[in-house]
């Protein structure tokens, strides 16, 4: 059993408070993210005894593992996942490369409306009917559970390392139709 030192987990209230809330930790987070690397062992045998897995993933930040069946599927988490398919499809659309320009593009109010546009059958089904409902719904919820940070007012945003998951999802179901297909 890991030794505890609760004198050097200095962070650990603040930890605590993000993760719990469903909050993704990563390198953004400096002194958080600096303290969980560092005292990995001694969280995850904390987190351990309270109830909680610490997940550290290797792309680059922390979360708590939930029940994927239930806590992950609520509306806000298929916003999301929408989101995030939709601006996939629109920078596969301009020829450029989605999984970089993921994480390097600044995603504004503009592309927000473009996204809902094209995709409004789909938006409707989420009640998401502009781009402002998607910045304020979505958007906003993302930089609230550590997914992208807010720059110029929050009239920008950037996309960081835990949108990992919601593409590890959208992979997994891909693959589930390509095999369902193929039995067919």
């Amino acid at each position: 059993m890991t030794n505890i030192d609760l004198t050097q987990l200095t962070q650990l209230h603040y930890i605590n408070k993000k993760l719990v809330s469903g909050y993704h930790i990563s390198e953004q987070d400096n002194l958080a993210w600096q303290e969980l690397d560092q005292q990995q062992e001694q969280y995850t045998a904390l987190f351990s005894a309270l109830g909680h897995t610490l997940v550290h993933d290797a792309r680059g930040f922390f979360h708590f593992a939930t029940d994927e069946g239930t806590a992950n599927m609520g509306k806000i988490s298929r916003a999301i996942a929408l989101f995030i398919y939709t601006l996939i499809e629109h920078y596969a659309n301009q020829g450029q490369d989605p999984m970089r320009a993921l994480f390097d593009k600044d995603v504004d109010l503009e592309l927000c409306q473009e996204l809902v546009l094209h995709n409004k059958v789909l938006y409707d089904q989420l009640e998401i009917f502009s781009g402002t409902d998607l910045r304020k719904d979505v958007l906003m919820r993302m930089v609230r559970l550590g997914m992208a940070k807010a720059k110029d007012k929050e009239s920008v945003f950037r996309l960081l390392a835990p949108i990992h998951r919601y593409l590890d999802a959208l992979l997994e179901v891909n693959e589930d139709a390509l095999e369902s297909a193929e039995e067919l």
